[in-house]
């Protein structure tokens, strides 16, 4: 397995969901609503200048239009976002948050995964998932009712597409044999981390996974997963490393002139610092972040501002 993307050792690196690309009305800002390609490319620019250690893009297909009052419709292509996103950039990660694993076959992804890896030279992360929204699963022809085996099954497959161009395998959902997936992919491995907070989810990322992606988990209950994925990939790998992700809260750097919320954490770099530091004192290595702003400049502000005065403090 891959040591978790290379995130260096004593280190809390930090990432951001792409703001516009998903634009659920749980956390879109008014302001993405009218934006575009051109807001994105920006926004990964200003994140590759300013040390982010990823980029991530959500994947949703086909929304139920019943949920669409609550999850919006706008939801880009995972891939071929990233793939857009790693001709722009030189050095930030490119990570889906999370590909759902039963809404394509194993070797789609795989293929995907290992030409952006290429043509990005070794920045691809690939998050993977079951998914949740049942309505969508029947709208793509899969099974909802399948997809924690689906998902063990494919996260299996990938794994050794990535790491053997001949692949051989044989499993309950997918058999394979006598075919060669290329380009290979620029890492030696690229690394899966695994995406969900049920216990279900946590044991996949703990047996199957190079890294673990809470989804929205909050603080307080942050201590009792890690230690649940711990013991579970002590049982399962020994002590093979996993990158340990969390959520933090919403951020604004400074003192903000309007209402940022009442989760918002909020004030001085080294106020914010200490905050995201008490992740790393629980085992997390990567921290993903969402600023706080009220237009695509204000965001730019915000993500120099903790550039310039909250990451050096997180070394």
């Amino acid at each position: 397995m891959s040591a978790g993307a290379a995130i260096p050792p004593g280190r809390l690196v930090y990432g951001m969901q792409l703001p516009v690309q998903s634009q659920s009305r749980l956390y879109v800002e008014p302001w993405e609503t009218k934006a575009g390609a051109e807001e994105l490319r920006r926004i990964a620019a200003k994140a590759d200048e300013t040390g982010f250690f990823y980029v991530a893009v959500c994947d949703h297909v086909a929304i139920p239009t019943e949920l669409c009052e609550r999850m919006g419709a706008t939801w880009y292509d995972t891939v071929a976002t990233l793939g857009h996103l790693a001709a722009l950039t030189r050095n930030v990660r490119l990570l889906s948050h999370v590909v759902v694993a039963p809404y394509r076959h194993p070797l789609v992804v795989a293929k995907a995964f290992a030409t952006l890896d290429a043509l990005s030279g070794g920045r691809a992360i690939l998050g993977i998932g079951a998914g949740h929204v049942e309505r969508e699963f029947a709208a793509l022809g899969a099974d909802f009712s399948r997809r924690g085996a689906v998902t063990d099954e494919a996260i299996a497959l990938i794994r050794q597409a990535f790491e053997h161009e001949e692949v051989e395998f044989a499993g309950q959902s997918f058999r394979v044999s006598g075919v060669a997936l290329a380009p290979r992919p620029a890492q030696r491995a690229i690394p899966i981390w695994v995406g969900g907070s049920s216990r279900a989810a946590i044991r996949r990322a703990a047996r199957l996974g190079d890294g673990w992606l809470p989804q929205g988990t909050p603080r307080d209950q942050l201590p009792a997963q890690i230690a649940l994925l711990r013991e579970e990939r002590k049982r399962a790998l020994g002590d093979a490393p996993i990158a340990i992700g969390a959520n933090a809260e919403p951020l604004y750097v400074g003192a903000p002139s309007w209402d940022v919320g009442p989760r918002t954490l909020r004030g001085a770099p080294e106020f914010l610092a200490e905050r995201l530091l008490a992740f790393g004192a629980l085992g997390v290595s990567h921290v993903q972040l969402r600023f706080r702003a009220r237009s695509l400049a204000e965001l730019l502000d915000q993500m120099d501002g903790f550039h310039a005065g909250v990451a050096p403090l997180l070394a």
